[in-house]
């Protein structure tokens, strides 16, 4: 038997500022963006076009799924993102004006920032560790 997550929902105020600031920011892909009728879409993105795990985009449709926009994860790190390139993904973040919480940091699993989404998320950008 195989098995492994796919996809992660992520919710977002609005489909397409989402799709341009992961775009812009973190460099991601678009997978799929398919129309579902009425207001609905169905937007796949990843870090890169064949990434084994994906972010579905969605669009939150009630009070309760509004008032978790930005806290999915109750204000936790929710998210790593690995790099192989930890400065390179790093400017890239400070250029498209990402929250960054503090200044990296060396820990022996790597080097590692915790930054912000546009609506707040908490995620952890992580570069190789040091030799």
């Amino acid at each position: 038997m195989s098995r492994r997550i796919g996809q992660i929902a992520l919710l977002v105020r609005d489909y397409d500022e989402a799709i341009a600031w992961f775009a812009e920011a973190l460099g991601f892909a678009v997978l799929e963006d398919t129309d579902l009728g009425s207001g609905k879409r169905w937007v796949r993105i990843a870090p890169e076009a064949d990434a084994a795990f994906q972010l579905l985009l969605a669009r939150p449709t009630t009070p309760e799924q509004h008032a978790a926009v930005g806290r999915q994860h109750g204000g936790r790190v929710g998210f790593f993102l690995h790099t192989d390139d930890f400065t390179r993904d790093h400017a890239r973040l400070v250029a498209a004006g990402a929250h960054m919480e503090a200044s990296p940091r060396h820990e022996p699993y790597g080097t590692v920032i915790v930054f912000e989404d546009l609506y707040g998320n908490r995620w952890d950008l992580i570069g190789p560790e040091s030799p």
